[in-house]
């Protein structure tokens, strides 16, 4: 029987802007099993970072419910908000998000920190997965002397290195050219073939045929979810 990672059900979000009330989300139902590969894909004001926010637990819905692995964390406080998070979310970014001053060994090894790791035994997990991204011999490297593929690498490690339940990337290569967001696309479809669940926001229709399931949303409601039957593989590259 599949395992559900991810289950909205009839959730809505709406965002009250002084007078101005703007219904982001409108009763959405999706349910996500684990080792799945997804994109969202919609036009600006769809809803789709809005539905990538909540089931992030970055935001919580208005109405309606989400469970992240069975457990309901609709009406969740902060703190535990952040401590979902920490543990079952691996988050990418377009903008990568890494801190300036540290190296790509305590870029990823951040959460860890949190998680309570000590020194030792998060340096040595840090290394680890950035090797298996291919950067081991970059783990002393600021981000300043990385190419902008190597620094979403590392943003990639870095969202890897508690061994989350998802992994949601938000524009993963918006910000690079595309060679490197091939090579970007090589290493998501890598880490799905090896179990990894994969969550993707994209407006690129290139970039979201690489995903098995492509979600399309529209004025704050899922419009299609359809399984992709022409699944773009390495050594197919369709960008």
């Amino acid at each position: 029987m599949e395992q559900s990672v991810i289950q909205t059900e009839n959730i809505s979000k709406i965002y009250r802007m002084g007078s101005e009330t703007v219904e982001a989300l409108k009763s959405v139902t999706i349910n996500i099993n684990k080792g799945e590969y997804v994109a969202f894909m919609g036009p600006s004001g769809s809803g789709k970072s809005t539905l990538m926010n909540i089931i992030g637990c970055l935001d919580t819905p208005t109405n309606g419910r989400y469970k992240l692995g069975g457990q309901d964390v609709s009406d969740m406080t902060e703190n535990e908000l952040a401590e979902i998070r920490n543990k079952e979310i691996g988050f990418v970014f377009q903008t990568f998000n890494l801190l300036p001053r540290q190296s790509s060994l305590e870029n990823v090894a951040l959460p860890l920190i949190y998680a309570g790791f000590n020194k030792y035994d998060r340096q040595e997990r840090a290394l680890e997965v950035l090797t298996s991204v291919g950067l081991g011999d970059r783990a002393y490297h600021k981000p300043n002397e990385l190419s902008g593929g190597q620094r979403q690498r590392v943003a990639i490690a870095r969202a890897l290195v508690n061994n989350p339940s998802i992994i949601l990337a938000d524009e993963p290569t918006g910000n690079l050219d595309t060679k490197t967001s091939y090579e970007i696309m090589e290493l998501f479809q890598r880490l799905h073939d090896e179990g990894n669940t994969i969550v993707m926001v994209t407006h690129e229709d290139d970039i979201a045929k690489y995903a098995h399931r492509v979600v399309r949303m529209r004025d704050g409601l899922v419009e299609t979810d359809e399984i992709n039957n022409d699944i773009t593989r390495v050594g197919t590259p369709a960008i």
